[in-house]
């Protein structure tokens, strides 16, 4: 007959317990990609995840419809899309993503600005403040906004799907005054280019839920700035032939910076 110290038995069981609460907090603590940047930003705009999947791994995020219907922004564990046409409107769960970045949002810090702050100053200013140049940042921007500008894409319609670069000139812009909402976005180290698109990415929504879009120029009022530093990234790769046979050894990095600033040139 075996007999167990039950001081030792609890030790066991309350490492057990740590253990566990440590993992959960990792899980908790990923960011989580849906797809491939550069994939998707060469002309990989067919869905292949569903939201429903999306949001077991994160509560807050942005991305892309199917065939590039418009901008993708979570927040609270809502989906938002907003269309070319300007319509912003909630997703279900059901539908399906090409591209989208998500993590669990807590923050670990908390700024509040009243100073007026264009995006390169607001960059500028976000980089005195996360301290980790190599770090994974979310962050989430809320209060008002002396002007935004966005934009969306319209839905492709044709295949072969050009890359998102040759389609600039067909984007439409949003232009907002005054406006309360909230900027969801990342700031990705360069380590992590390819799979994700690296330093600054934001899209918007104001607070009536009727506006959005991929952030090309704004003008900050009273702000809240909220950071959640991530410590492990994990890529879900597509699992399609459009995927196996793409050819990544082309550089895309141009292309990227002309995509996330709207310009063509």
């Amino acid at each position: 007959m075996t007999f167990r110290n039950p001081c030792t038995c609890l030790l066991a069981i309350l490492c057990l317990a740590a253990f566990g609460n440590a993992s959960a907090q990792t899980k908790n603590n990923t960011l989580y990609t849906a797809g491939h940047a550069s994939a998707f930003i060469g002309g990989l705009y067919d869905a292949v995840y569903p939201y429903s999947k999306v949001k077991q791994h994160g509560d807050f995020g942005l991305g892309a419809p199917d065939k590039l219907d418009g901008e993708i922004l979570v927040l609270d564990g809502k989906i938002y899309q907003t269309q070319s046409t300007g319509r912003t409107f909630e997703v279900k769960e059901t539908e399906l993503t090409p591209f989208t970045v998500v993590n669990f949002f807590k923050a670990d810090k908390i700024v509040k600005t009243a100073i007026s702050l264009s995006k390169d100053k607001l960059y500028a200013y976000l980089d005195n403040v996360l301290s980790n140049k190599n770090g994974i940042y979310a962050i989430k921007i809320k209060g008002t906004f002396n002007s935004v500008k966005t934009r969306a894409f319209p839905p492709v319609t044709q295949k072969p799907y050009v890359p998102l670069a040759d389609m600039l000139s067909l984007q439409h812009f949003f232009q907002f005054s005054n406006i309360r909402g909230t900027l969801v976005g990342y700031r990705i180290p360069a380590y992590m280019d390819g799979p994700n698109i690296t330093g600054y990415h934001f899209h918007f929504l104001s607070d009536d839920k009727k506006a959005g879009g991929h952030i090309i120029d704004l003008a900050t009022g009273n702000i809240t700035i909220e950071i959640d530093e991530l410590d492990s990234f994990l890529v879900d790769i597509p699992q399609t032939e459009a995927f196996n046979n793409f050819d990544f050894q082309k550089d895309r990095r141009e292309e990227v910076k002309r995509v996330e600033n709207g310009k063509k040139d």
